[in-house]
């Protein structure tokens, strides 16, 4: 893989004689009290301001301050006019502008598109403080408050929304976030490398629009061809088949071949301008000046099948050893997406994570309680990344599928701090891990092959071959971490792949014994092969030989242990006698699910493109290929939810009627093996899963809560978008 310079290696910027800042500064006030007379660089955040390496704007913040910039922080701006936009005065540098931790709309919106109430990035938990697509309209109020300061936008929102992709709320395919939101570039993936050179590049003066070779960024340039790059059609490598019109909108023509085709599409042409790009083999050679151009925008925006097409070639470029670049047109703009970020290397991930970090919400919210920092306070981020390729997760596009780890050391450093600095630690660590529990220092055995391979995940349809999943790392990592003066608990919240736990007896009888606090979070999300498949998630006898290493050890360690599975909800490929099968598997296994949520089609997911396009984007995608089942509208959702929550009487009618269509009214009766009873309590059943809850409702007792069984280990259905 290609090598990058070291994070830390560039020389200091002349206003790191100012020092350390206690806290990034949100108020001239508090400017002036550094010494400042202004910011080198702003940071515009949806989400408060925490001053922890798990927030976003915290760990850009004090990085940029560690390379001698003044960074100031302009958290949850009142976005309807331009007055908190210039409340710190004008950057010298950039704007930098993300949505927060989440998706915007993802934060803002239930998968059903109801308004959420809360926000649990916010002082108070209250929701409203941000608004719709953060980014777009934060960018623009940036440009409105001071024209010609460069606009740099990233974060989650920005990454999952770098090219043309389908957007839930609205129900279409939106055009690059870059476009919406003017900016003049985009950081996608995790922006350390790139931040640091776009810092330091405006700093010696370039102008903004020469920083077009970055790697983990986007651009827009003029649609033409680039002298000196060799552009290869999308096609060549994924073929969509026959278009409709029948002449391909976004196939890159020969000049001869053009002209030819002009009298007789002229009719079908589309708005958008193709231009004439004569094609040229790529050889290896020629790899950093090769682009892939994907279908157009207008190609994709009214045809599922073609953004299908372009989505399965975004992820296929996703490995930073191999990955090239990338290029959309929309109208006569072309957006341009250099090649994913190299990794961070053990020693820049333990000094970005060595950082200055107050570990603390900043002062200015007084004893307000943010409910995300205090989900973390206590935790500690040991790896990011992630090669498991779940189809419904943004992971692999956000953070990328090599794993970056930190040392030992530098983990153990933070559990240290936290036992001695933050307030109200008990001696407890909430969590130790990421965004998989153990994939900590897990990689290909072959950097070469690791560089060179281009599977979308490396445990599916099994586990690679050429994969170390050696968990000693991470067992000498609990057992130091738990021994630790003042640690009284280590626990395991992050989400765990037992697919690759059961490979590691001995690591799954060391997190039973000694780091599960009486429940484990599981996530086989389905028990039927046609959505497992579409998930890229391994099937349920893995989750079932993981449950009997867990049952041992946990009556082997004389404790009384219980699994919490989550499961997914209308996702696409399930069928209703999957979700049949799955609340029949429930019900054997004395699973009552208290929490469920539908699918979410997170922006630019795998799954989002097929719940888009009906087509499995796994695999070649081609116009008369097989289409898949998607769960789409509001009445089969509602559906797939109530069947996971089959002991909820407000739910029989809807099962009843189900069954019945399905011809399978031979699980409707009072018997054991039937799945819900043929009566109904007085007063249930007009309040399904989905509906709102009626006045009348909510005075009825709940048969719920009677007939509970004591003893009952509880299921949550869950949605995964990191």
């Amino acid at each position: 893989m290609q090598s990058a310079p070291d994070l830390f290696s560039y020389r200091k910027f002349w206003a790191h004689r100012f020092g350390i800042a206690p806290e990034l500064p949100m108020t001239r006030e508090e400017m002036d009290a550094l010494g400042w007379d202004s910011c080198d660089i702003i940071i515009v955040t949806g989400d408060a301001y925490v001053d922890h390496p798990s927030f976003g704007m915290a760990l850009i913040g004090r990085l940029l301050e560690s390379h001698g910039f003044r960074v100031g922080i302009i958290s949850q701006p009142d976005w309807t006019s331009t007055d908190d936009f210039t409340k710190l005065g004008k950057p010298n540098l950039f704007f930098g502008v993300t949505g927060g931790n989440m998706d915007s709309m993802v934060n803002r919106y239930t998968s059903d598109r109801k308004i959420r109430s809360n926000d649990a990035y916010t002082a108070g938990g209250s929701g409203g403080k941000r608004p719709d697509r953060s980014v777009v309209v934060y960018s623009q109020r940036c440009q409105e408050a001071y024209k010609g300061v460069p606009v740099i936008i990233g974060g989650i929102e920005a990454s999952l929304r770098r090219i043309a992709h389908y957007d839930y709320w609205s129900e279409k395919v939106r055009r690059s976030v870059i476009m919406d939101s003017k900016a003049d570039l985009l950081v996608y993936g995790n922006g350390e490398r790139q931040v640091v050179e776009i810092a330091h590049r405006l700093a010696a003066g370039e102008p903004v629009s020469d920083l077009t070779d970055i790697r983990g960024t986007a651009y827009t340039k003029k649609h033409e061809q680039r002298a000196g790059w060799w552009e290869k059609d999308s096609t060549l490598v994924d073929t969509p088949g026959k278009l409709n019109p029948p002449i391909d909108p976004y196939q890159m023509q020969t000049e001869e071949s053009c002209a030819e085709e002009k009298a007789k599409t002229e009719q079908s042409k589309p708005t958008e301008n193709t231009n004439v790009i004569k094609i040229h083999r790529v050889s290896p050679r020629n790899a950093d000046r090769t682009v892939i151009r994907l279908p157009a925008y207008n190609a994709v925006k009214d045809d599922p099948v073609t953004y299908a097409h372009t989505s399965r070639i975004l992820h296929l470029e996703t490995n930073p050893g191999n990955a090239l670049a990338l290029v959309q047109q929309h109208g006569n703009q072309d957006v341009w997406l250099n090649p994913p970020p190299i990794p961070l290397t053990t020693a820049e991930m333990d000094a970005v994570f060595d950082l200055p970090y107050s570990r603390l919400p900043h002062t200015g919210y007084g004893k307000m309680t943010i409910p995300a920092y205090d989900m973390i306070r206590f935790s500690v981020n040991i790896m990011r990344g992630c090669f498991g390729g779940c189809t419904f997760c943004s992971i692999t596009e956000h953070e990328g599928r090599i794993i970056q780890s930190r040392s030992e050391d530098s983990i153990i450093k933070e559990v240290e701090a936290i036992r001695d600095t933050t307030p109200g630690f008990t001696g407890v660590i909430s969590d130790l891990g990421g965004p998989t529990a153990n994939m900590y220092r897990l990689a290909c055995n072959d950097p070469k092959i690791e560089a060179s391979c281009r599977r979308l995940s490396c445990v599916f349809p099994g586990v690679c071959k050429n994969l170390n999943t050696d968990h000693t790392p991470l067992i000498n990592l609990y057992k130091r971490a738990r021994s630790l003066p003042g640690i009284k608990k280590i626990l395991i919240a992050s989400g765990l792949r037992y697919d690759l736990a059961v490979l590691s007896p001995e690591y799954v009888k060391e997190l039973v014994t000694h780091h599960v606090g009486g429940y484990l979070k599981i996530a086989p999300e389905h028990t039927e092969e046609g959505p497992l498949q579409q998930m890229m998630k391994p099937g349920i006898g893995t989750y079932d030989k993981f449950k009997q290493m867990f049952d041992k050890y946990s009556k082997e360690a004389g404790k009384e242990q219980y699994l919490i599975p989550y499961f997914i909800a209308a996702h696409p490929g399930t069928t209703d006698k999957d979700m049949m099968n799955l609340a029949l598997w429930l019900k054997r296994n004395g699973f009552r699910a208290d929490q469920v949520q539908a699918y979410l089609p997170s922006p630019m997911s795998a799954a989002a493109a097929m719940y888009h396009s009906g087509k499995n984007t796994l695999h070649k995608v081609r116009r008369n290929s097989g289409d898949i089942e998607v769960p789409k509208g509001l009445k089969v959702r509602r559906l797939h939810k109530a069947f996971l929550r089959y002991h909820d009487p407000e739910n029989w009618p809807m099962l009843r009627e189900a069954l019945k269509s399905m011809g399978r009214a031979d699980l409707i009766g009072n018997g054991k093996k039937h799945l819900i009873p043929n009566w109904q309590p007085a007063g249930t059943g007009e309040n399904g899963e989905g509906r709102r809850i009626t006045r009348k409702a909510k005075n009825v007792k709940s048969f719920r809560t009677q007939h509970t069984r004591p003893g009952k280990t509880k299921v949550k259905a869950k949605r995964r978008q990191r």
